[in-house]
């Protein structure tokens, strides 16, 4: 059972030989999603040994260069490895103008169909549903229309206990209904409570990422309680006041919206490149929130409750 994160890029706008721009790979149960990506994105897939071909939802958060400009390259990539599964982008709609206009100037007629999701950056909504994980949004302060995005793990089946369907010899075709919860009724009419044929549920974990915002408390009812949440911290608190014209967040305050939403773990990204000593960060958001890490490119994040 996999829900991993592997960080492609942690860095903010200038690409650097110590960090991408903002790219994650996110597998859930195999399910390949790719949030964001910046330049070098399919480079940093081949280095880290990811299959790019297995990706099939892409989902762009803004349109700021760092979180999109190597998407035209990779989709160039699949066409040109003779790709034929579609491929479904997420995104502002300026997005595709400027795909189709990419692809009309190159005259480049894709060897798989592109379905284009435009995001509504006015409220939050699910965006993509399977039987594994649902995708919603979550509505961030930048200074041009940008989304994060949360995965939620849908509720697994219920494990069976094999001593209880033994002792009460359930029959094979009732099985079904109970992992779904349903109780079991004897040819007697005696009815047998799910929980006592079945063990507790799994954990259902959950992803939150917020890319580029200010400091905003809005955001904390929409990534309540989730298991692992990734927000920006582009700058240390004494650039605060840089942080909040550039419509950024510091690592103190990350801490204070993952402290307010009760999640379990936080993961600082998106990091200015005038940084090359990460640890300040860590010390920063600690004071105010305890369990975090940095996302440094290459690292896989497990996502199951630790």
């Amino acid at each position: 059972m996999k829900f991993e994160v592997t960080i492609l890029g942690s860095g903010s706008s200038t690409p650097s030989l110590r960090r991408n721009p903002a790219s994650q790979l996110v597998n859930v149960q195999e399910n390949y999603f790719l949030v964001d990506c910046g330049e070098g994105t399919q480079l940093q897939m081949r280095r880290f040994k990811i299959k790019f071909q297995r990706i099939d939802h892409i989902f762009i958060s803004h349109l700021h260069g760092d979180h999109y400009l190597g998407l035209i390259g990779l989709l160039q990539s699949m066409h040109l490895l003779g790709r034929k599964k579609e491929v479904h982008i997420y995104g502002h709609p300026d997005l595709k103008t400027m795909i189709d206009l990419h692809m009309k100037i190159s005259s480049t007629r894709l060897t798989y169909p592109l379905e284009f999701h435009a995001l509504n950056y006015d409220a939050p909504e699910i965006i993509y549903s399977n039987k594994v994980v649902e995708v919603s949004t979550v509505i961030l302060r930048h200074r041009i229309p940008t989304c994060g995005f949360i995965f939620r793990e849908k509720p697994k089946l219920l494990p069976l206990s094999s001593e209880k369907i033994r002792k009460h010899k359930i029959p094979v075709f009732a099985l079904p209904a109970i992992k779904e919860g349903a109780d079991y009724t004897t040819e007697n009419g005696t009815v047998i409570p799910n929980h006592e044929l079945t063990l507790p549920r799994p954990p259902s974990p959950s992803y939150a990422y917020c890319s580029d915002t200010i400091f905003t408390e809005k955001i904390v009812e929409s990534i309540q309680g989730v298991d692992v949440l990734f927000h920006e911290s582009t700058f240390t608190k004494e650039l605060e006041d840089r942080a909040k014209e550039t419509y950024h967040s510091t690592a103190a305050q990350a801490a204070t919206i993952a402290q307010k939403a009760k999640v379990d773990r936080l993961v600082l990204g998106h990091f200015s490149v005038r940084y090359n000593d990460l640890e300040p960060f860590l010390e920063e958001a600690r004071e105010h929130f305890k369990n975090v890490q940095l996302a440094t490119d290459g690292i896989t994040i497990n996502v199951y409750p630790q």
